[in-house]
């Protein structure tokens, strides 16, 4: 499970999957289900693609491999290394009043029968930030149709309703994995919502950052759950600002604490990661900014694999299986070399 956060948030993820697999030699591809919401989405989509954290991390830090393709022949080291935080203007009109009429109307009619973030995204204005860099960041390990891992779900809401939406379930309706991604992360009044089939979608994290109890009727042994937008640790506030940061920690780490308990009452270990003190410095109050993307990478490398060194974790992750040594580091031989990404396979299984 990779919950909502932002740039920042995505940045956190990424160093903090990267200490996973290095932590546990598991690579966090095979998981059974990879569930994203908004920028776990992002992140969930491209691991799920075969894109390993490791390369997230190199790529991310400006490394280039020379002869490194992508999967449309492009050269990799060209792609965005913000996972497609370009912020550009959307080529639409931006409608005056509230962005989704339908769902303020709904959520002022009956607010107790919506979550706080559907009540607040009803209102407020269509976003005016296009998503396009968003679907371009997933286009280039998976041109067209969907991934080919069968457990990849996209936490998205419909603008209408506010109403969740696992994108790769078996209930969703089949949607290309660029749509799906970029309308996960389609914050409310910021990015523009995302159309498909007739109907928008924006932001998962409108039902929830973290939508950790949609597997509570998998029957699954152990749940890895990383949420950027919580922690166990606080920083006093200084000004207004930082208490409303403060307060928006708090409502994740309880909405958090209340899925995980759904969880587990269905027989589901649960082992939750979260920022540390620490990390909340680097972070910041702006989750949409670029400026210490890369800086916030590097400490949740190893913030998060101290956390997974704690007794407690160890033992719960002691189970997992040990997956391919070049998925978990990178393979010291050229990158013609390197075990390919099954972007072929994808490309199939979309057009199946």
């Amino acid at each position: 499970m990779l919950g909502a956060g932002g740039v920042i948030g995505g940045a956190w993820l990424t160093g903090g999957l990267h200490a996973l697999a290095q932590e546990t030699g598991w690579d966090p591809a095979a998981a059974d289900y990879i569930v994203g919401t908004s920028a776990g989405s992002m992140i969930g989509a491209l691991c799920a693609a075969g894109v390993p954290p490791w390369f997230m991390v190199a790529h991310s830090g400006g490394a280039t491999f020379d002869g490194l393709l992508d999967a449309s022949g492009r050269p990799a080291a060209a792609a965005d290394r913000s996972a497609g935080a370009v912020f550009k203007l959307e080529k639409a009109l931006p409608p005056i009043g509230p962005g989704s009429w339908k769902l303020a109307l709904k959520s002022l009619a009956n607010p107790r029968g919506h979550t706080p973030g559907a009540v607040l995204s009803g209102w407020l204005p269509r976003g005016i930030i296009s998503t396009e860099p968003l679907k371009e960041t997933i286009r280039r390990v998976v041109p067209h149709g969907w991934c080919s891992h069968p457990g990849l779900w996209v936490m998205a809401c419909d603008y209408t309703t506010g109403r969740r939406v696992a994108f790769g379930s078996e209930r969703a309706p089949g949607v290309e994995l660029a749509d799906a991604v970029a309308a996960s992360c389609a914050i409310p009044g910021f990015y523009h919502p995302v159309t498909m089939h007739g109907r928008r979608y924006v932001d998962g994290g409108m039902h929830s950052p973290s939508n950790l109890d949609v597997l509570r009727h998998k029957g699954l042994d152990l749940v890895i759950c990383m949420n950027p937008t919580s922690s166990l640790h606080s920083i006093p506030p200084k000004h207004p600002v930082e208490r409303l940061h403060a307060f928006m920690r708090n409502a994740s780490g309880r909405r958090l604490g209340s899925e995980r308990k759904r969880l587990e009452e269905h027989g589901t270990e649960v082992v939750v990661v979260q920022p540390t003190a620490e990390d909340l410095e680097i972070m910041g109050g702006n989750l949409m900014s670029r400026r210490r993307r890369h800086e916030v990478v590097e400490l949740a490398t190893r913030t998060v694999a101290r956390q997974l060194r704690q007794p407690a974790v160890r033992r719960a992750l002691a189970g997992l299986p040990p997956g391919d040594p070049d998925r978990i580091r990178q393979p010291q031989k050229p990158p013609s070399e390197w075990p390919q990404p099954d972007w072929a396979a994808a490309a199939e299984s979309s057009a199946a």
